[in-house]
């Protein structure tokens, strides 16, 4: 592996951090999307939030990039509960037009495929 980031792995860990500081900015969106069952929507969004911080700085560092990507794909995993209770109860989202909750759901396996390939390749994908 590289001693530098890509861009993609720059990009990917950048994005992560930048939503994981979202969490903390606007929580109360974050709080909403949480389906029921999951627990405390204030921990779940404070977890979650902090995990993407930590998996996007470990992704810029070539030392934890491997690991990171392994928790940020596990992290993609457990929140995509959320996104599909925000699909499947779009009268609650009104400001979301439904056909963008649907949208959602397949990009995140291809969120994960181009966290794998970066995290694993010595050059990224689209570098």
């Amino acid at each position: 592996m590289s001693a530098h980031a890509t861009r993609t792995q720059r990009a990917i860990g950048l994005i992560f951090v930048g939503a994981g500081v979202n969490h903390f900015a606007v929580p109360r969106a974050y709080r909403q999307i949480v389906p029921p069952g999951f627990g405390d929507p204030a921990r779940v969004v404070a977890l979650s939030g902090v995990a993407e911080i930590a998996g996007g700085v470990g992704f810029l560092l070539p030392a934890t990039r491997r690991p990171a990507g392994l928790g940020l794909l596990a992290l993609l995993v457990a929140v995509f509960p959320a996104n599909l209770y925000m699909a499947r109860h779009a009268e609650r989202f009104p400001r979301i037009p439904r056909w963008a909750l649907y949208a959602r759901l397949p990009l995140q396996p291809l969120m994960m495929a181009w966290i794998w390939r970066a995290a694993r390749d010595r050059a990224a994908m689209f570098d």
